[in-house]
This record gives structure tokens, C-alpha cells and sequence, in this order.
């Protein structure tokens, strides 16, 4: 293999599907690592690292094998760590196993995330020897695997093993940063007086602070997001230590699995369908009109929502034009996600208030969000922030068309339909108004009507690249420049 390319790299992350996954951050390490592989093939040696958490299926479990187990001293505890492997599309799968840890009924919001994580960290670094691989690359993702990358440079690099050992940090979502009072500095995480200042931010433990100082590389999962998060609107507070590393910062925008993703061959539709053969879709169209209990109308335009119900997701502007919305146009709203109480319950009473214009369903269901995908005209994400966004790239791949707010991933992923030209692959706005908001879903209504412009924007999108493909080798260059 190649001296000047990187030739083993290590993930490091909370979840990875699909054996344990909440989000964004679990399609990532589930598809990227399978992206690299399938790109240098025999010539790199990729592997991912993630807790054994108690949800992961027997089916999986049963290929589980263990390869070793030791123990873990983290500050005065003596943890047990035994970690299983296994492959999977020619990526290895490494599950740092402790019950006590990481048998719960949740994979976060425990009272004790920080020393759970705390654990993870040390562990992978305690790894490595009994496991025979120390990467070129240690990659680590969100502040759950943070400590991996301030362990790495504050303790374990003096050790030859180590020494030569770069490490990456990609910031999924900059909200969530792993902030703790210093009363746990040496008792939790394991960090002496000295390593204080490394983590230091606004008179707390920041963990992402000090992985962000500690890293060689910056990453985001889109270029305009890190552009954004340099900026104080955007960054929660981190604005200025990003800006005194700017330097390292690059943003790469995140891929879809075209092979979960993909309407030709999806078993969970009614029809199979694609950009060349479209008309397959109105099946499944009515198909979820039936679903939400509407009128089955091809001539009626259905928007689709798919989303955890949070105020930061735009719901807040969906809340003040919804009922001008539906009652002023004829149109057809579809909902799923669970949240927010408040807006719960808002969009229950609009469906009990419009059984034939707005159904609504407060669960988190993979297959009815495909069955969305695929029977939606609209697909609506009014994002107040959004560092990447998946769910309009796969809106896109199954037709569609995103109707969209020109921020982070969402900027760089959706690009406005031009009829003259017929460039373009969704509607955009800019502003954060609801009444924005609400002329670019008129603007899709309009589009809507005229089938051959509609076809052709629907199309459009279904064409456009959003594979992990060129972000892959994006990733390489990268890796292969530290």
C-alpha cells in the first residue's frame, strides 16, 4: 500500500446503522465507511467503533464475534471491557461491551452520559493493542466520541504506538456539545489540572471545545455549515474558539445509501417506480392517501412532513400559515414525527379540525416515512438550522420535490427550479418568515399544476447525485493529506 495515503482508519461514534441508530450521525457511520471501502477497495482498512448498547438486535448479536476483553480504569473505577466484532461490506465493526453502561432502555439521556462516554473513549484508545490496530486515522464524531480525540493528544500520543496517529472531529450538530461543571474533571473523565485549560469553555467542561482544539481536522457534514458556525447565530456559544481554528475547518456534505434509498427496487412500496417510469408513483400516492384516511385525489398536490417536532425545524412558521394553508389552497398535509408537546398536540387538533385535508400520525415509524417518501408530491423542510439534512436528499431521490430554507446542507443540497432554463431541483427561501415559507409552497402549488414543468423539476431531483460517492473521495483526499 501506498506511503503517502492513509491506509487504516478508525470511526469513532455513538451509534451506526443498522445496528443502533436515532438520526443523521448512525446513517453516516453506516454508509460513509462502506463508501470508502467500495472506492480504495483492498488498499484501505476501514473500522468503526461504537457502544454495545442493550437495543441492538440477536439477529445481529448472533455474528457477533468477541475478540478480547481487559479492564478499564477510568479515574479510581475499574471498568470491565470486552469488545466484539463483526463485517460488514467489507467494513469491520468493532462493540465495546459493559452492561452497566450501556444496558438501558435508551441510548441517551441517561444522568450519567458523561462518565458512559467517558468510558467509550478510554476504551477504544485501551483497544487497540489487544486488537493489533492503531490507525492512521482516528475519526471521531459528535461530542459522545470527543474524549477519544482529547485522550488521544493529552495522554496516549507519548507512546510510540500512538505517536503517529492523526485524528479528526466531524460536528454533526454543534446544539450538542458535552457540557459538564469541573467538579468531574479528574473524578469522570479522567483529565488532570493541566488538561483544564484544554477543555475550558465559558467556566465549564465543553468537551467539543477541547476535541475542536485537540484535532488536526475540523469537520461539518456541509460546506455552508461551516461556514455557519463560525458565525454567532449559528455556533451556541463556540463561535470563538471555531474562529481561532478556522484554519482547520473544512465542510463535506453528507450522502444517502442508494441501496436502503432506492424506489426501483424498495420492497416497502405498493409500486416500484423511477425518473424514467414515474407513473408508478401516483399508486403509491393513493396509497398514502388511504393511510392518513384522505380523499384519494391524484389531482390534489400532498405535502409531506417527516421530522422529530422541535421548534428549531421550522415548526414554529408551519404553525402560523398551516391553516391559511390548506384552507386557502387545495392541498393535502401529511405529518409524521413525535416532539415537542405543544406542537403535538397542535397538529392532532388541525387533523380533527381537517380530517380530509391534514392527516397526522405522532410515531416514529421507518417504514411509513418511506411510504411518505415515495406517495408525496411536496416535500416541506423549513429548517431554522440544519447542518446537513438527510431526509431531502431522499424526498428527492423517490420524487418528491423539497420545498426548502436556504441554510446549512439544505443550501448547498437544493438548488431553485428555473423554468426558463429548467435548471434545478426543488423551491427555496431565504428568510426565516413564515409568509416566505408560505410563497415558496405556493410556488410548488403553482409548479404542481403545470404537469410538464412539474415532471420536469421532479425529475430534476430524482437525477441528482446525492450518493456517497464524491463526498467519499472527498474524505480521502483528506485523510490522505494529514
Amino acid at each position: 500500500m501506498s506511503e503517502n495515503k492513509a491506509n487504516k482508519i478508525l470511526f469513532v461514534g455513538s451509534e451506526a446503522t443498522p445496528f443502533a441508530a436515532t438520526g443523521g450521525l448512525g446513517d453516516v457511520l453506516g454508509s460513509l465507511p462502506a463508501a470508502l471501502k467500495r472506492e480504495r477497495g483492498e488498499n484501505i482498512d476501514i473500522r468503526v467503533v461504537i457502544p454495545m448498547y442493550g437495543s441492538i438486535s440477536d439477529d445481529d448479536r448472533i455474528n457477533f464475534e468477541k475478540v478480547c476483553e481487559f479492564t478499564v480504569n477510568l479515574s479510581w473505577r475499574q471498568q470491565y471491557c470486552g469488545v466484539y466484532k463483526c463485517e460488514r461490506n467489507g467494513v469491520i465493526y468493532y462493540f465495546i461491551d459493559n452492561e452497566f453502561y450501556f444496558k438501558r432502555s435508551s441510548m441517551y439521556g441517561s444522568f450519567d452520559d458523561g462518565e458512559r462516554y467517558a468510558f467509550f473513549c478510554k476504551a477504544v484508545l485501551e483497544m487497540m493493542p489487544h486488537i493489533g490496530f492503531f490507525p492512521d486515522i482516528l475519526h471521531a464524531h459528535d461530542w459522545q466520541s470527543a474524549l477519544s480525540v482529547i485522550y488521544l493528544k493529552r495522554k496516549y500520543r507519548y507512546f510510540e504506538e500512538y505517536s503517529h496517529m492523526k485524528a479528526i472531529y466531524t460536528i454533526h450538530n454543534i446544539e450538542y456539545q458535552g457540557i459538564y461543571g469541573f467538579e468531574i474533571l479528574s473524578d469522570i473523565f479522567c483529565l488532570d489540572s493541566w488538561d483544564r485549560y484544554i477543555v475550558e469553555y465559558d467556566g465549564c467542561i465543553n468537551l467539543t471545545k477541547g476535541a475542536i482544539v485537540c484535532c488536526d481536522r475540523l469537520t461539518t457534514v456541509s460546506p455552508n455549515y461551516a461556514n455557519e458556525i463560525q458565525t454567532e447565530y449559528f455556533s451556541h456559544g463556540l463561535h470563538y474558539i471555531i474562529a481561532m481554528n478556522r484554519d482547520k475547518i473544512t465542510g463535506i456534505v453528507n450522502g444517502i445509501d442508494y441501496d436502503n434509498y432506492n424506489p426501483e427496487k424498495d420492497t416497502e412500496l405498493k409500486r416500484h417506480f423511477s425518473s424514467d417510469n414515474q407513473i408508478q408513483k401516483n399508486v403509491d400516492k393513493a396509497e398514502l392517501q388511504n393511510m392518513f384516511s384522505l380523499p384519494e385525489r391524484r389531482d390534489v398536490p400532498v405535502i409531506a412532513m417527516i421530522s422529530r417536532l422541535a421548534s428549531h425545524k421550522g415548526f414554529d412558521l408551519v404553525k402560523r400559515v398551516l391553516e391559511e394553508i390548506v384552507t386557502c389552497d387545495d392541498v393535502q398535509f401529511v405529518l409524521l414525527g413525535t416532539g415537542e408537546r405543544d406542537l403535538e398536540d397542535y397538529f392532532s387538533y388541525m387533523a380533527n379540525k381537517y380530517p380530509d385535508r391534514v392527516g397526522v400520525k405522532l410515531a416514529f415509524n421507518k417504514t411509513l416515512a418511506k411510504q411518505i417518501y415515495a406517495g408525496a408530491d411536496i416535500f416541506l423542510m423549513p429548517s431554522k438550522s440544519e447542518p446537513c439534512g438527510l431526509a431531502q436528499m431522499i424526498a428527492s431521490r423517490y420524487g418528491t420535490v423539497p420545498v426548502v430554507r436556504e441554510t446549512g446542507g439544505l443550501y448547498d443540497t437544493i438548488k431553485p427550479y428555473n423554468p426558463e432554463d429548467k435548471t434545478g431541483n426543488g423551491i427555496t427561501f431565504k428568510t426565516y418568515n413564515a409568509h416566505d415559507m408560505y410563497d415558496a409552497v405556493r410556488r410548488a402549488i403553482e409548479l404542481f399544476k403545470n404537469k410538464r414543468q412539474w415532471k420536469t423539476l421532479r425529475t430534476n431531483a430524482m437525477n441528482t447525485d446525492f450518493s456517497w460517492n464524491s463526498s467519499a473521495i472527498k474524505y480521502l483526499e483528506m485523510y490522505d493529506n494529514l
